[in-house]
């Protein structure tokens, strides 16, 4: 199957290239965005799990670069754009990246730094593990990933601040519903119409970050394991089994992006051209050092050494 044939199956792939994002994923926070106006009165912002940057050109082109072509915004009155990963990443203008780990505390220093001892408006996450298809497994994994990223939140965020973040969405969803809320008076799951229906994707749109009273950012996960089990047993199982039946929690889940918008599980005919027959766009910026790119060089450098090993003559020709 060609790439001409992704282009006509996921028409949000072949958008993305034409308009210049590094990846599809672009579509999913602009669409959040026309939904809960995230980026209005944002000066400073962090993008975690950022690479391959898709997010954080959508930041740039919302934030950044319309602050830099405005006569009336001085230089020093720019949006801030702080963008981590582990992974280096391609440069995207008016964007700061940090190559780190969300989970140290180092790495919330150094936000901190870039913003000049002021903490951020907004943060965004679109991380998420590679994926194995057992559900259960990759919705756990995932929570874990948006509670290490609740752990940077806790120390960069201001008060009233907002925070979106990628989740799969499964049984234990109210209890991830209800630690968010902890830390959030309004939290709610959104699904951008970029998103495909067979995916279990889905975004936690948080705002007015308001942490309990007294609150100390070491206390984080004490507090969490709190919520899944309130009994305060000493045997801490952090589940969701009592929020269902009369404890039950309703989460708010809102569809956003047009209507009548391109749906992300039809296909769509290819564009004709002056040519006659449609080529396919190259991606607009290949990943510059993948967590894969070791094992193809070690798979190709055996198959160079299999391939030597088959045309060596033998010492009795």
């Amino acid at each position: 199957m060609g790439k001409a044939s992704k282009d006509k199956r996921d028409i949000y792939y072949r958008k993305a290239k034409e308009e210049g994002w590094r990846a599809r994923s672009a579509f999913k926070l602009l669409q959040i965005d026309q939904e809960f106006n995230i980026f209005h009165g944002v000066k400073r912002v962090v993008d975690l799990c950022a690479a391959p940057g898709s997010w954080s050109q959508v930041l740039s082109r919302n934030l950044y670069v319309p602050a830099k072509q405005s006569p009336d915004c001085k230089e020093g009155d720019f949006p801030l754009i702080v963008a981590i990963d582990l992974q280096p990443m391609a440069p995207i203008e008016g964007v700061i990246q940090v190559q780190g780990d969300i989970t140290n505390a180092r790495t919330a220093e150094v936000v901190i730094r870039h913003f000049d001892g002021c903490k951020a408006d907004l943060v965004v996450c679109d991380g998420a593990p590679d994926v194995t298809g057992l559900h259960d497994m990759d919705e756990f994994v995932q929570s874990q990933l948006i509670l290490a990223a609740l752990t940077i939140v806790t120390h960069v965020l201001k008060v009233g601040g907002k925070f979106v973040a990628k989740i799969f969405r499964g049984k234990d969803t109210s209890l991830l519903y209800c630690q968010l809320k902890l830390f959030f008076s309004q939290v709610t799951f959104a699904k951008p119409k970029s998103s495909r229906n067979s995916s279990i994707e889905a975004f936690a749109v948080c705002e007015n970050y308001s942490p309990p009273e007294g609150f100390k950012e070491e206390d984080l996960y004490h507090l969490l394991e709190k919520v899944g089990t309130p009994s305060g047993a000493d045997d801490l199982d952090c589940r969701s089994g009592w929020l269902e039946g009369p404890n039950k929690v309703y989460i708010p889940f809102l569809a956003c992006g047009d209507l009548s918008g391109y749906d992300s599980d039809r296909s769509y005919p290819l564009p004709s051209t002056e040519g006659g027959s449609y080529r396919s766009l190259d991606p607009v910026q290949p990943p510059i050092a993948p967590p894969y790119k070791t094992a193809l060089e070690m798979k190709k450098a055996s198959s160079h050494g299999a391939s030597a090993d088959t045309i060596r003559p033998s010492a009795d020709s």
